[in-house]
């Protein structure tokens, strides 16, 4: 889906943290399956052992890294009555110990490893993953083979636990989104074990004790019920030995029957949820097929097809119509959820905008849809084989997706599948699937309203004991990991400076016959936009949708969907592409970039809409809470205080998107980074032959914030009513740049107490209280700028104490040096996960691309890992002490009004 960007920033206003570029809202599902490379499915190997385990491995050598999956075909579905949060709370429990590892010595293993672990549970399955240098896979096997029988359940740590999971579900319940999806659920799947989401409820944990999750754990997690997935730079051969090693003398168990899931027919129906985005949101949607459907592959097909940008749903945008449209479709196992979405702005009545929608879901059910779309979604899907393996993550959970939902062998079944689907097939399905019978709209208007009633009892008071700050770990997993990886030079991009200006690099790669290339601009709109024009940076951004001066926005997409390749402009710009069709691309790309068509009738049109939305962004709770964290951390006349408002988007011509556009985007501001299946040279003439006619005229303009003042103690209280839970931000300025002389002592420090679930303050505010879910701290840097941060969410009758007691956990950091086994959990952590961070192009791409804007060497990762291999308790001690200032850190907090 396209989503503009002052709609991205409207639909960030909602959201705790700024994040990178965000679409429209997912409906609560897995994943929809993709197919993978080929070149990884030649070379995998699978396995059932005697007891049942399933067990795949595929090598990828794009990095040092291995990464695990445990998949145990068991979710909420299958959850006794009256229980609907059992999988997802033992999923929890799955990190409190087991017999081999208690819950401190898990914590403390993972952080040396590199602090990749997690867990998620859907509707099918609960699945839980560990990524690592590839040289720890025999760790990995032995705390997951463990763990699959040898679990701790207990009263007292469940007590605990479940005070953190409750935060989880208000923090969830917080998001109108999640609200309407639980309620969708209800609608499409009414009486059936899909009604309820795999989140939760506090009133079922309120009921929930040690004996129940034992249960449904000795129920569902046997070997003849999981999946273990191993992807990365490993041997088959011999890492199935180790598999077999750990997990076959495990006993198979007997299985409960499965869950049926047989949904009456949907009754058509409105459901209307008070938002505190700062857009509407509308959706229509309908119980679509399942993954293990015969009829799956028309459906991801059709889905595609209603999501096109060449399509009637997507035209909406470029008509001015809506701010931004997608279709999803996410399938669980027996049934799936299909929804049309279209955002709104603030105040504009939805009903002609749900007539367009539904008028066009209309005429497809009876006409069917175009069969270029179908062909050329069928191209994309198959692509997706090899994209996937430029990522160990991409490839981990496509394989996951194939495997556990799809119930297919591998990816390439799938890939077969899509290349049988039909035209016809297409529009059988959507002729009988969008009738307006069975559909079920959604409205989310932003209108704040009262947060609604979760229910249950408030979470435990009583707290753990510290956990010691030297854990012990048991002879097997201490000689593991006894010794710190020595840093090694990282691998260096070919590096090379055309004569416009632009700074290239070049990685070859060749795990998947695919290239990618990123671009930058160096930018900052605060010093960029004209006084009074504030807008003009986002206004001429949206306009690259409308295509080149040769390709229109039709145009365009077509011939990018002809070469099964993504591409689009900006000062962020980027391509997808088969290798074979590279240079094609290349060509597209670099016409959009330094042609870009900037037609007048659609410059009016997303004038106009940004004037529409703007409003409502500036009110929202989201964008509030934001811009006073910038308050807070700036001096009233900083740069970054500049608004973009209705009344300085009214003032902007088509003449001024013109001139920011000439001034701002330049060759010698620009970085190209090119991955994948490619030589040096090959990419080098590539890139000159479609960029070297791009030239810059005057100056260079300022493009890094000047230094600011320290910041000084403050609190403001943002009122959200339709929250449940507070969200609090703890900040301060750090008075220097990215070169402060002691950013890697305050890295290690924060490692220690802020970054991971061994940190200080995760087991201060979650493990030992439940006041919190997630809490965590972090610095962040620019060119002459720097900034501390705390964050967490909680009841709003814990924020204080949450606060107390990380500001105590900041204050300990100065008063004393940490731990030796601190040190080194964080040393550790930080070195091991070097390679973690180089497991996927995205990965590679974006640490050059960081290095380069904030004016550092290539070679500076190489510095930072020496810097903390050597790293001192008293070094870390005396940064926290010199540039922390917990007495002076402003409060900022987004919550419920007090009742």
């Amino acid at each position: 889906m396209a989503v503009l960007p002052h709609l991205r920033k409207m639909l960030l206003a909602s959201s705790l943290l700024v994040a990178p570029a965000l679409t429209l809202p997912a409906l609560a599902a897995p994943a929809t399956p993709a197919p993978h490379a080929a070149t990884a499915m030649d070379s995998a190997v699978k396995a059932t052992l005697p007891n049942g385990l399933r067990v795949v491995i595929v090598p990828d050598r794009l990095a040092p890294v291995v990464q695990t999956q445990v998949i145990y075909l068991a979710g909420s579905a299958a959850a006794p009555n009256g229980f609907p949060g059992t999988a997802h709370a033992l999923e929890h429990m799955m990190f409190n110990g087991s017999k081999a590892l208690s819950r401190d010595q898990l914590s403390t293993v993972s952080a040396r490893i590199g602090n990749v672990s997690n867990a998620f549970t859907t509707e099918d399955t609960t699945q839980f993953y560990f990524q690592a240098p590839a040289h720890y896979l025999d760790l990995l096997l032995k705390i997951e083979a463990d763990r699959m029988r040898n679990v701790l359940l207990t009263d007292a740590d469940w007590g605990h636990e479940r005070g953190a999971i409750e935060q989880e579900v208000a923090r969830d319940l917080s998001m109108p989104f999640q609200r309407y999806t639980i309620a969708l659920n209800r609608a499409l799947f009414g009486g059936t074990p899909y009604e309820h989401d795999a989140l939760g409820t506090r009133a079922s944990f309120d009921k929930t004790d040690a004996k129940l999750l034992r249960g449904f754990y000795d129920s569902w997690y046997q070997p003849n019920n999981a999946i273990l997935l191993i992807v990365g730079d490993i041997d088959p051969a011999t890492t199935l030995d180790k598999v077999r090693s750990q997990f076959s003398a495990i006993p198979s168990g007997k299985l409960p029957a499965r869950p049926v899931v047989e949904p009456a027919p949907v009754t058509p129906q409105t459901i209307k949820i008070d938002s505190d985005y700062a857009t509407g949101i509308l959706s229509i949607a309908y119980r679509m097929p399942g993954s293990q459907s015969p009829d799956y592959a028309a459906a991801q097909i059709l889905a595609d097809v209603l999501s096109s940008q060449r399509g009637a749903l997507f035209a909406l945008v470029p008509q001015g119509k809506a701010l931004g449209t997608e279709f999803s479709y996410n399938a669980r196992v027996h049934a799936g959820v299909g929804s049309a979405l279209a955002a709104f702005p603030k105040g504009q009545d939805p009903s002609a905008l749900l007539g367009e929608v539904r008028g066009i879901l209309e005429t497809i059910r009876q006409k069917g849809v175009p069969a270029d779309l179908v062909e050329a979604a069928k191209r994309k899907e198959i692509a997706a084989l090899e994209f996937n393996a430029n990522s160990i993550t991409d490839l981990t959970q496509s394989w996951a997706d194939a495997l556990a939902y799809s119930g297919v062998n591998s990816p390439a079944d799938l890939v077969k599948a899509y290349r049988g689907v039909t035209l016809e097939q297409v529009n059988a399905l959507a002729a009988r699937l969008l009738d307006p019978a069975h559909a079920v709209t959604g409205i989310l208007t932003p209108s704040g309203g009262k947060s609604p009633q979760i229910g249950g009892a408030k979470g435990p008071e009583s707290l753990l004991p510290p956990p010691s700050k030297n854990i012990t770990l048991p002879d097997w997993a201490a000689t593991a990991l006894a010794d710190l990886p020595k840093p090694e030079p990282l691998s260096l991009p070919a590096r090379y400076t055309l004569k416009n200006g632009i700074t290239l690099l070049v990685q070859p790669e060749h795990v998947s016959h695919t290239i990618r290339l990123y671009g930058s601009i160096r930018h900052n709109s605060y010093l960029q936009q004209p006084k009074g024009k504030e807008g003009v940076a986002d206004l001429t951004s949206d306009l690259f949708l409308f295509g080149s001066t040769s390709h229109d926005r039709l145009a365009f997409a077509a011939a990018l969907d002809a070469l099964a390749s993504d591409a689009s402009g900006g000062v962020s710009f980027s391509l997808s592409t088969l290798s074979a069709n590279f240079d094609k691309t290349l060509a597209l790309l670099a016409e959009n970039e330094l042609h870009p068509a900037f037609p007048a009738q659609a410059f009016m049109i997303m004038k106009q809409q940004a004037i529409a939305t703007q409003a409502g962004v500036l009110q929202s709770p989201g964008y509030r809470f934001q811009r006073a964290v910038t308050k807070a951390l700036s001096p009233a006349d900083d740069p970054s205080l500049r608004e973009t408002t209705p009344q300085t988007l009214s003032s902007i011509s088509l003449a001024d998107v013109q001139d920011f556009y000439k001034a701002a985007y330049r060759p010698d501001l620009t970085t190209i980074v090119v991955i994948g299946d490619i030589t040096p040279e090959k990419a080098r003439a590539s890139v000159e032959s479609a960029f070297g006619a791009w030239t810059a005229t005057g100056p260079q303009p300022a493009v890094d914030l000047p230094a600011r003042p320290q910041s000084k103690h403050s609190q403001a209280i943002i009122d959200d009513p339709g929250r449940v839970q507070d969200s609090v931000y703890l900040a301060q300025t750090v008075a220097s740049g990215v070169k402060n002389p002691d950013r890697y002592a305050l890295e290690v420090g924060n490692e220690v107490l802020g970054s991971g679930f061994s940190s200080r303050l995760m087991q201060d505010l979650r493990v030992r209280s439940g006041m919190v879910y997630t809490t965590g701290s972090d610095f962040a840097w620019s060119a002459n700028r720097g900034a501390f941060m705390i964050s967490y969410g909680s009841d709003p009758d814990k924020t204080s104490k949450a606060r107390d007691a990380a500001l105590r956990n900041v204050s300990s950091m100065q008063s004393s040096p940490v731990s030796d086994d601190e040190l080194l959990n964080a040393k550790a952590s930080i070195l091991r996960a070097i390679p973690m961070e180089r497991a996927s192009f995205g990965g590679i791409a974006g640490q050059y691309l960081s290095l380069v804007d904030l004016g550092l060497p290539l070679t500076e990762p190489d510095d930072r890992a020496r810097a903390v291999y050597a790293m001192s308790a008293r070094q870390v001690q005396d940064a926290f002490h010199h540039w922390v200032r917990p007495d002076e850190m402003a409060q900022i907090i987004r919550g419920p009004a007090p009742k």
